[in-house]
């Protein structure tokens, strides 16, 4: 008895990890006259920048990207985004649940 009852709390604790996990997106939007060439989305807790959501693709001034951020048990993120000249973009602890992004040369680090 002592065992089911073990096994059935481990597997509670299991499944409730699992369920706390979600997907998530942002659309980010690009408004500044110049290509973004890097895109870097981390958890807002995290101490580095993950890998570059781009890839080898640019966003040209006026598109949107979808960012789909999945398995994260929080919706706050930092996005930081690096443009034809290196000029940075960088929002810090983005509610994705809440908020899309609008870059503008207003947003220049």
């Amino acid at each position: 008895m002592r065992f089911v009852s073990g096994l059935v709390a481990i597997m509670m604790v299991c499944f409730s990890t699992v369920a706390s996990a979600a997907d998530y997106y942002v659309d980010i939007t690009n408004r500044t006259g110049y290509a973004i060439h890097y895109m870097y989305v981390s958890p807002a807790s995290s101490k580095t920048w993950e890998e570059d959501v781009l890839g080898q693709d640019i966003m040209r001034n006026g598109e949107t990207q979808r960012v789909t951020l999945t398995g994260y048990t929080n919706p706050h993120f930092d996005i930081r985004l690096v443009d034809e000249d290196g000029d940075s973009y960088t929002y810090w602890t983005v509610d994705v649940e809440k908020q899309d992004i609008v870059v503008t040369l207003e947003h220049l680090d």
